[in-house]
């Protein structure tokens, strides 16, 4: 089953995307209103995926996003959001987002690219230790 958090500051949003996402059978491990929140969850409950919502007064996606990496290179963090400019596509790409969704979004296309990003297993060679 694969586990994750939600980051929304519209808490309505949460609210639904978490039954929706429970009735997927996909577990929701924690729900959060700003990007802080979301790297706290993140360090404390290490979910398969994160749904990340952009804009979000005080600590917007881009931070947690930015705090998340530097916490694990490879977490699959989904970025969520009605900003549809190119700043914006371009900041997402440089901190590596795992996939973005653009609101308005039809929830079973949320659910296909949760369960695309699931499937898609990153591995990362340890450093080598041979001298």
């Amino acid at each position: 089953m694969t586990s994750v958090c939600v980051i929304d500051d519209d808490r309505d949003t949460v609210e639904v995307f978490c039954e929706y996402l429970a009735i997927k059978d996909i577990e929701v491990l924690g729900r959060g209103y700003d990007g802080r929140t979301a790297v706290e969850l993140y360090k404390k409950l290490k979910p398969d995926i994160v749904l990340l919502d952009v804009m979000m007064p005080e600590y917007d996606g881009f931070y947690a996003l930015k705090e998340i990496r530097k916490i694990d290179p490879n977490a699959k963090v989904i970025m969520v959001t009605a900003d549809l400019t190119s700043d914006t596509e371009k900041k997402l790409v440089e901190l590596k987002a795992t996939a973005m969704i653009y609101k308005p979004y039809e929830i079973d296309s949320v659910i296909e690219t949760i369960e695309r990003v699931s499937k898609e297993n990153v591995v990362v060679s340890p450093p080598s230790t041979n001298n």
